[in-house]
């Protein structure tokens, strides 16, 4: 690819243009990501598979990881251009999951040279499905009283315990996992271990939900087994690197779906289908136009927000707690959107199976049901809400104050 340096973005974006052109699939147009949760899992179309070879090899699934490791090596600027290209052409990013939103960007931070060149670059070419092993029953909002052990054996660790909200572990290769390898000390006795889910030891048991579908597992680890070159970071130093994992995961949550209505449908959209027209053009109901707008216009100004925040945080080797603010923020309009996306259908909005509804209808209701998690998931609204009172605006923790 030619090198523009970042100052002749408009022969880029021509470049980009005609790449899209020449290698999205038109049969893919406008449909949603089959890497969406309802479709993971599912065995991918030809031209599915052949669009993630296309994108994997240019490395503009992650465009801004460095090339050396997969990635594109573009600028922000240039990463924009891709997307808003993909966009144009009605194509999805087919690079993602946790891989790309949470362990990749952790690991090109903390891993090894030899660590990089093993897990970036199946990452970047969406061969490698992630799952992370955080949460445990007795160990959620208070992360660090995991029991999960890793006893070391020499050229490897040995794991038993249970992980708990597993999500996409029936699916995962391989998990990036908190273990305790010192139960002597609370936090620095953490570590951060890889390890393969197509092992003996390992059992998934999906957990059912109300929205119908089971992302989110159980998982038991019976003397399963993590190698110690896949120990990322120091021995009982995972607690640090756990913690800048958690600011990517935040960060990511904000934006998944920021956009949508339900089914790949933008809500404008389903408003002017279901709502209708007045005669100057505009939305006939006031109240919902009025809403509709105020939501858009806190989406913008919250991604406008988000890009900032990542712009001014390049650099920093600590974790920051302005995703805390984040994810709250984003979390609550996304659930905003899917509360006026049922609105906007009314009684089509309510079902869950039949003749009677389309499929985007009955889409809608499992989005805004799974949609609950969000303020619940990457750490609860009051869990970020503690972080922002004690980190960011200094105020005492009042559970430890005699």
């Amino acid at each position: 690819m030619a090198d523009f340096g970042g100052t002749d973005l408009e022969a880029f974006r021509a470049e980009v243009r005609s790449w899209v052109e020449a290698n999205f699939p038109a049969s893919l147009k406008g449909k949603p990501n089959p890497m969406a949760r309802e479709e993971r899992g599912s065995e991918p179309t030809p031209d599915q598979e052949a669009w993630r070879k296309a994108v994997g090899a240019k490395g503009w699934g992650t465009p801004t990881w460095p090339a050396e490791y997969g990635g594109g090596g573009l600028s922000g600027a240039q990463a924009r251009i891709v997307q808003g290209e993909f966009a144009r052409a009605g194509a999805y990013n087919p690079i993602g999951g946790m891989g790309v939103m949470m362990f990749g960007p952790t690991l090109l931070e903390y891993g090894t040279e030899a660590q990089k060149q093993e897990h970036i670059p199946p990452i970047c070419r969406g061969e490698i499905a992630w799952c992370q092993g955080f949460s445990e029953p007795g160990a959620g909002s208070d992360l660090a009283s995991l029991q999960t052990k890793a006893e070391d054996k020499g050229d490897h660790f040995v794991i038993n315990g249970q992980k708990i909200w597993t999500s996409g572990a029936q699916w995962a290769d391989w998990c990036f996992c908190l273990v305790r390898t010192d139960t002597s000390k609370k936090h620095e006795g953490i570590s951060f271990v890889l390890f393969t889910m197509h092992q003996p030891g390992v059992e998934v048991r999906p957990i059912p939900l109300i929205a119908g579908s089971s992302p989110f597992c159980e998982t038991f680890f019976t003397d399963a087994r993590a190698e110690k070159k896949d120990l990322v970071g120091p021995l009982n130093g995972g607690w640090t690197i756990a913690k800048r994992l958690l600011q990517h995961e935040r960060s990511g949550l904000t934006g998944a779906g920021g956009g949508l209505g339900s089914g790949g449908k933008p809500i404008e959209v389903l408003a002017k289908e279901y709502v209708g027209l007045d005669d100057q053009g505009r939305l006939a109901d006031h109240d919902l136009r009025t809403r509709l707008v105020t939501n858009a216009m806190n989406m913008r100004a919250f991604q406008q927000t988000a890009v900032r925040a990542m712009v001014e945080a390049k650099g920093n080797a600590s974790p920051s707690s302005a995703t805390s603010i984040m994810k709250n923020a984003g979390t609550q309009l996304i659930q905003e959107r899917h509360e006026m996306a049922l609105e906007i259908m009314g009684h089509q909005g309510l079902g869950w199976e039949g003749d009677a509804f389309k499929a985007d209808e009955l889409a809608a209701v499992r989005g805004w049901l799974f949609g609950k998690a969000f303020t619940i998931f990457g750490g609860s609204q009051e869990v970020q809400s503690n972080i922002v009172s004690k980190r960011i605006l200094g105020l005492p923790d009042l559970t430890q104050a005699k």
